[in-house]
């Protein structure tokens, strides 16, 4: 009998290199240390609504397990989820779905990366404008594929312009990847933005859209909603619609997220759904359809409040020396200019040359929980979250402020 060779080492897979856990998790374990330590640590990493589940929601949940709606549902989600969504694309987005055109997977996250993995083959070219939420690039490199970055800055709102998707597009572009409202920066695409990237897409064939609407109901101005299939409907058969139930109804523990797209996609993503996760939760399901087709109250009610929460932010941060926020026009981040506090000599003296070493500052010496811009490609800035009470923020940029000050008297 030949003689057995021992097991080896563990060592992950090369697939792995260079991916670690998400920078906001990471950062909120650290909090959470400190917390188990007796600190007193506020939490403004975490982009989780501090708002109840609404009641009505909650009870269909409640509902669902009284009448036994625990078993495993159809593969992609509920005929009567789906009916729910279609009806909120029909009513909100004035767009037409069939049930084939939509699928629900655990939460948008699940979503997205099914869209890449069904569609990804090596080497193939994702355009991601800078700055975007930290898990993008991540996802792209583990399909295989490879995130294209362009940077958009301030002074241009930190939307990406026609031009600039123009000179970002090769022969090798899957997918452009938008993000309205943007996580971090709060940036909307309107529809006259939309119109003028679709024109540089419809000489671009191969390209696709995915537009991550999960932000779409936290916004803070009349203007309707925009996104790529309703605004430039001759590029729909290459859209995919991302969106989800956890922003707008505070049902992030939920895991419920959806999506639209062409009927052979969606097939596709059905597959690596199978072998991966099987059907999203029964439950769960049952209140995304009080969430979709119940009352909306709560969804207005919450956004005013993070409307003021915005106001409240920005106005504090802009009263801390050398920081500088602009208010953003969506979703609820605050994301502020650190680039001149970082440049003085007293901050500089202390070690803390840039936003991680100034966010690992606010968390160990002032207890406030915020991430560096670099984790969204923007260094030289940091995002705050206002889905938390005035009286938390109100206690965290004192601190904050208070920091800052420390460090400009050395």
């Amino acid at each position: 009998m030949p003689r057995m060779e021992r097991w080896a080492e563990f060592s992950a897979a090369t697939k792995l290199d260079g991916i670690g856990v998400s920078e906001i998790i990471r950062i909120g374990a650290q909090a959470r240390a400190l917390v188990a330590k007796g600190h007193d640590v506020i939490m403004l990493n975490a982009g989780e609504p501090d708002f109840p589940t609404p009641d009505n929601i909650k009870l269909a949940g409640i509902n669902a397990i009284l009448t036994n709606q625990t078993r495993y549902t159809a593969l992609d989600g509920t005929l009567a989820l789906k009916a729910a969504i279609r009806r909120k694309f029909l009513r909100e987005n004035g767009l037409d779905f069939a049930d084939d055109e939509i699928s629900v997977g655990a939460g948008a996250k699940q979503v997205l990366f099914n869209i890449l993995m069904a569609t990804l083959n090596p080497g193939d070219e994702v355009i991601v404008p800078l700055p975007c939420w930290t898990s993008y690039l991540d996802m792209i490199k583990l399909a295989g594929g490879v995130p294209v970055c362009v940077s958009c800055p301030e002074d241009a709102g930190f939307r990406l312009s026609a031009d600039a998707l123009r000179a970002a597009i090769t022969e090798r572009t899957r997918w452009l990847l938008l993000n309205s409202p943007s996580n971090p920066t709060g940036a909307i695409y309107s529809s006259a933005h939309l119109h003028a990237l679709g024109a540089v897409l419809r000489d671009a064939c191969r390209v696709g859209v995915i537009a991550d609407d999960i932000y779409e109901h936290v916004r803070y101005s009349d203007v309707p909603f925009a996104t790529m299939a309703a605004v430039c409907p001759d590029l729909r058969p290459r859209v995919v619609i991302v969106n989800g139930v956890s922003k707008a109804y505070s049902m992030t523990g939920w895991r419920i997220g959806y999506v639209a797209a062409p009927a052979q996609m969606i097939a596709a993503m059905a597959v690596v759904q199978s072998q991966c996760s099987s059907n999203p939760c029964s439950i769960s399901q049952a209140a995304a359809i009080e969430a979709l087709d119940g009352p909306q109250d709560s969804v207005r009610a919450h956004c005013r409040d993070f409307q003021q929460r915005r106001d409240m932010i920005v106005d504090l941060l802009n009263s801390i020396p050398d920081i500088r926020c602009t208010l953003p026009d969506g979703a609820f981040y605050a994301f502020a200019d650190v680039r001149t506090l970082l440049a003085r000599p007293s901050v500089i003296g202390q070690g803390i040359t840039d936003d991680m070493a100034l966010c690992q500052f606010f968390l160990n010496e002032c207890h406030v929980a915020v991430v560096p811009g670099s984790c969204f490609g923007a260094p030289g800035y940091m995002r705050l979250s206002y889905a938390s009470s005035e009286s938390m923020i109100a206690l965290s940029l004192a601190r904050m402020k208070a920091g800052v000050e420390r460090l400009l008297a050395q």
